[in-house]
């Protein structure tokens, strides 16, 4: 005679079937986009746009030229009190560079910050600024280089930023190229991008969040509350006066963390001033060869990011598409 099973045998068996096709959908399923990101508001004529030295010295022209074409466009350029200072090789003390950022995140007028330059000394205020509730009134962050590190704080609150060029470039005015694409940016608009092929590239699609910077800053960042190398990322990167060696130690840094294979994509940017070595004549040269054991990641090269007179404005944190073909790459960013 057939033992009958109880009902509640019945029920644990769909449970577990329903568990089973929830991790299929989540593990199988196209990536959906980060709608959990939190993106400052647009900016309007008349908002406030702090200027901020946050890491080493720059000169008053460069600046003031740069607040010429911010109040061109219809915005008020607030440069803080330390912006033009010098401590060594910092604009100011640590406890001065922290005074004028946490006065800009903190004043509700101030719709974004433009970091003045870069350099280095953004690290040394992270932890007292991650401290900030920068969620509850969130502002758009600009600059690249060392200013990666705030990029980095930002991330870690889940707060869009801008990586993009700083005072230098703006003070060449709104029609320039760059220039135009970022006061966009801070208008509400996301931008795309066509890139040159290179022989380098690896082809293929990628879809997940944008996240990167200058590859000492943010590698400087891993195993900290501001690693923003993680699985699952589109991850830029570039770099300037590194030499090859040095930037080959930090790529096998990945690849022994087993970050690398699991990055949804990976777009090289401009690697500037360096020499060449006894093993590699270009920075590219090694980074295809040390990526070679992933044939299967995208990955672009020599993208228009870095140290260089074009450097596009990136939205970190941003949502985006990476189409490599052996005719062109094209990077589109969405919220």
């Amino acid at each position: 005679m057939t033992k009958q099973r109880p009902a509640a045998f019945y029920v644990d068996i769909a449970v577990i079937v329903l568990a089973l096709i929830l991790i299929i959908v989540k593990f199988c399923s196209p990536a959906q986009k980060a709608t959990e990101t939190i993106y400052p508001t647009p900016l309007r004529p008349g908002d406030k746009i702090a200027i901020i030295a946050p890491a080493g010295p720059i000169e008053r022209g460069i600046v003031d030229s740069a607040a010429t074409v911010l109040s061109q466009l219809g915005y008020e350029p607030v440069i803080y009190p330390h912006t033009f200072g010098k401590h060594g090789h910092f604009s100011g003390t640590h406890p001065e560079r922290l005074a004028d950022l946490r006065a800009a995140f903190t004043d509700p007028e101030i719709r974004a910050i433009l970091c003045a330059r870069g350099g280095y000394g953004v690290v040394h205020n992270l932890d007292s600024l991650g401290m900030l509730p920068l969620e509850k009134d969130p502002k758009w962050v600009i600059g690249f280089s060392d200013i990666s590190a705030l990029h980095a704080l930002m991330a870690s609150k889940g707060i869009a930023s801008i990586h993009s060029s700083m005072a230098k470039q703006i003070a060449l005015g709104p029609d320039s190229l760059d220039n135009a694409t970022l006061f966009g940016i801070l208008k509400g608009e996301m931008p795309t991008y066509t890139f040159e092929p290179d022989i380098h590239n690896h082809p293929g699609n990628a879809e997940g969040i944008l996240l990167g910077g200058n590859l000492a800053v943010i590698a400087d960042l891993i195993a900290t509350p501001f690693d923003i190398i993680k699985p699952g990322t589109i991850l830029f990167i570039e770099d300037v006066s590194e030499p090859i060696y040095k930037i080959e130690r930090m790529i096998y840094q990945l690849r022994l963390m087993g970050i690398i294979p699991k990055l949804k994509g990976l777009i090289i940017g401009q690697f500037t001033e360096y020499n060449p070595d006894d093993n590699h004549v270009t920075m590219e040269d090694m980074l295809a060869e040390a990526l070679a054991p992933y044939p299967e990641l995208p990955v672009a090269f020599n993208a228009p990011i870095g140290h260089v007179d074009h450097n596009i404005p990136l939205v970190e944190s941003s949502w985006a598409t990476l189409n490599i073909t052996p005719e062109k790459v094209t990077l589109t960013l969405e919220k």
